[in-house]
This record gives C-alpha cells, sequence and structure tokens, in this order.
C-alpha cells in the first residue's frame, strides 16, 4: 500500500496512522526530515520501518552517499577549469541536501577555493524553486555570473537552465552543469545534462530488506553514486580567466526555505529576504 504526504509533516503522520490501522507489518518512509518526529515515535512503538533516500542519522536507512555525490559533481566541474561555481540545494531540512552540501564545500576546500556566498543557495527540489534560484545566481553579468552550476536534483538543473535562456546564457558553452539523480529526461535534453547517478534499485531493496529483516543495531546503509558526464561539461568560457579565492568555510544561503538549519554544516546559513 502506498500514501503521499506532499512532504507535510501532519500528512505524514496520517498517512502512516492509516496504514498501521491496517495491520502492515512494516513501513519505508520516503519523507524524512531533520526535525521529523514520525521516525522517533516508530522506533518507540517497535514499528519496522526504513527510511529512504534520506535519513535522520537514528532510524534504519537506505541511502545513497550523499556527501560523495556532492564532491563528485563539484570536483568534475574543477577539473574543467571552472572556479566560479554556484551550488543550488534542496531544503536544509533534508539530509540529502546537507550532505551534497557538505560533499561540494570538500571539493571547494581540496582545491583551494571559496565559493561567493550568494552562489550558494537551499532552495526547494522542484523545477521553478530551480527557476528562481537561476534569477537569483545568473542576472549578473560576466564576473558577476558562474561559469558553472551544481543542482541538487535534475529537477532544480532543469529550472536552472530554463533561467539561463531567459539571461541568453547558452548552456554546455557559457555555463556548466552538473545535475543528481540521473532522470530518464537528463540523457535526452537539447544539450544532454550530467548528472550523479544514484542506483535507485540497490537503495529500495536495501529498504525492503531492512523491514523485512530488522537487526539489533540501527542500520544505516550508503549506496554509491556516480558521475555521468555529458554535454554539459564545458569548460570555463575562458579557461583561467577567474582565479582561485583564498579557501574559506562554505556558507550557505536559503532561497524559500525558513526553516532553521539543523546540522553543523549548516548552522551559519544564511537566509535571502
Amino acid at each position: 500500500m502506498v500514501a503521499t504526504s506532499g512532504d507535510d509533516p501532519d500528512d505524514e503522520q496520517r498517512a502512516a496512522e492509516t496504514l498501521l490501522d491496517r495491520n502492515v507489518d512494516g513501513l519505508i518512509l520516503a519523507t524524512a526530515r531533520l526535525d521529523d518526529e514520525l521516525p522517533r515515535r516508530l522506533r518507540e512503538r517497535g514499528v519496522a520501518h526504513a527510511l529512504v533516500p534520506r535519513t535522520d542519522g537514528v532510524s534504519p536507512s537506505s541511502i545513497g552517499d550523499d556527501e560523495v555525490g556532492g564532491y563528485l559533481a563539484v570536483r568534475h566541474l574543477i577539473d574543467l577549469g571552472h572556479r566560479d561555481i554556484a551550488v543550488v540545494t534542496g531544503p536544509s531540512f533534508t539530509s540529502s541536501a546537507v550532505g551534497r552540501l557538505a560533499g561540494a564545500c570538500r571539493a571547494f576546500a581540496e582545491a583551494g577555493i571559496t565559493p561567493r556566498d550568494e552562489w550558494l543557495l537551499a532552495a526547494g527540489y522542484g523545477i521553478e524553486n530551480g527557476y528562481s534560484a537561476g534569477e537569483a545566481i545568473l542576472r549578473g553579468r560576466d564576473a558577476g555570473r558562474p561559469t558553472a552550476v551544481f543542482a541538487d536534483n535534475d529537477n532544480i538543473a532543469l529550472g536552472v537552465i530554463a533561467a539561463s535562456h531567459h539571461f541568453g546564457i547558452s548552456v554546455g558553452e557559457d555555463l556548466a552543469f552538473v545535475g543528481y539523480n540521473d532522470t530518464p529526461l537528463s540523457p535526452r535534453l537539447s544539450t544532454p545534462l550530467s548528472s550523479v547517478r544514484v542506483p535507485l534499485a540497490q537503495i529500495a531493496g536495501t529498504a525492503i530488506d531492512l523491514v523485512i529483516n530488522p537487526g539489533k543495531d540501527v542500520c544505516i546503509r550508503k549506496a554509491m553514486p556516480t558521475l555521468i558526464p555529458r554535454g554539459t561539461r564545458a569548460a570555463p568560457p575562458t579557461l583561467g580567466s577567474n582565479r582561485p579565492r583564498v579557501s574559506a568555510p562554505c556558507r550557505h544561503r536559503g532561497l524559500h526555505d525558513h526553516r532553521p538549519a539543523t546540522r553543523p554544516a549548516l548552522n551559519r546559513a544564511k537566509r535571502l529576504s
């Protein structure tokens, strides 16, 4: 049985109770938030459950290694010669956004690059959220724009790409992209989108195993992501023209995300008004 909640905690709770009233043997939750109370309640009641593809760090979880994925994406752009790189993540109440930002920041620090504060945005996971983020980071000119974007999922990337078209920026020539999740549409775009592929079938199978064969110890299993380079892997328009800045900690700004950060990596986050 399947129920949807729209990522709303109250609807999620009601859906879970409805399923439990039907005597299901366990639950797989695909809406986990860092501030979600439902996993804690399920643990207290002894209900078999697993979280996908996010985790609260406590309940059994089957996830992709988001930090590795974020690192691979930004490291790829750096290896292409980019230094002015924007990162648009999902909401800061999701472990996936926190992990991917942490990986991106690790790649920046490793290369001695400090991204601009205004180019580190927390948005929603939808196309419209990506478009709004794209407007925010691409409205400048020349040195005021990034030469590459890492988007936390392919929907965000599609939104930023749409915004780039609005500003007359050529994707794959003036602006490089890496998305995340490698959705079926990504290789079929007019300029095929480079993306981080997550083994979703493996994650789903592991989640079922965690529900059917729960262990005594908390188990958080991570599947390894893979970078799939495609047509949006262009080098900077003028390679070497953008000098690296002195390395400093990443600072993360919110876009349409007003919930407080819930992980040390985001404690110093800024919010757009």
